[in-house]
């Protein structure tokens, strides 16, 4: 699913010349659930940019579910993106104005799908996260973790390959934090990769398998033999 070797990410200005990736690898199997963790300034969240096409690289090769990153342009990594990779950030990212139903609406728009095909995935994306009862609702009417559920129903709208989260609890309390956790990993159980930055060290021992950041450097440091293998058909739980 995801290869890359050697990466390397300088930010150059006149003055000075900072690398936030070194010589990186990390290579994420289909069906993984992978948390990233490391101190606040080590290269998590530019780690996660590169990965999510948000990024280019300085050098290293990259290669996204069969597909050669290195060299392509920045509509083709667009394309690519909008394809196979979904986003649930902190902060929510919900557009106020906008009721769930065409919050969930807006990155399908953009890849030119008929309304009847649209409304099928909106749908079924909201019922998946427990919101179907309030796909007409704004995000002011709703609760924190509710928020980030509609989020995350964006991110699966478009049947993304990848899922790539960062921080998805931060904003959140702690019930709230296990509803969404809970939820991510049903989605993860239901064949999702999942890349998830957190600092949170019960978030990332949820993961199949954590990788630690230091100074651009990643070091694979555990594989969870605890958790559950994918059970077949589950579903999320209830709202938050």
């Amino acid at each position: 699913m995801l290869e890359m070797s050697k990466i390397t990410k300088v930010y150059r200005t006149e003055l000075v010349e900072t690398h936030a990736l070194r010589s990186l690898d990390l290579h994420v199997k289909e069906g993984e659930f992978v948390a990233i963790t490391g101190p606040s300034g080590s290269g998590k969240t530019t780690l996660l940019n590169i990965v999510g096409l948000l990024e280019t690289f300085t050098s290293g090769t990259f290669r996204l579910d069969g597909d050669d990153i290195s060299g392509l342009s920045d509509n083709a990594r667009s394309k690519l993106r909008n394809r196979k990779i979904g986003f649930v950030f902190q902060s929510f990212n919900l557009i106020p104005d906008l009721n769930l139903f065409d919050n969930v609406d807006v990155p399908l728009r953009y890849r030119g799908m008929a309304a009847s095909e649209r409304k099928k995935r909106i749908e079924e994306a909201l019922e998946r996260v427990g919101l179907a009862s309030r796909m007409r609702h704004y995000p002011a009417e709703l609760s924190g973790g509710q928020q980030q559920r509609a989020a995350i129903a964006r991110a699966l709208a478009g049947s993304p390959r990848l899922l790539l989260a960062d921080e998805p609890t931060g904003n959140l309390d702690s019930q709230m934090a296990r509803s969404v956790l809970e939820l991510i990993e049903d989605i993860n159980n239901q064949g999702t990769t999942i890349v998830m930055v957190t600092h949170d060290p019960e978030l990332a021992a949820r993961a199949r398998r954590n990788v630690h950041i230091v100074d651009g450097v990643a070091t694979d440091i555990s594989v969870d033999s605890k958790r559950a293998q994918p059970e077949a058909g589950k579903q999320p739980g209830q709202e938050a």
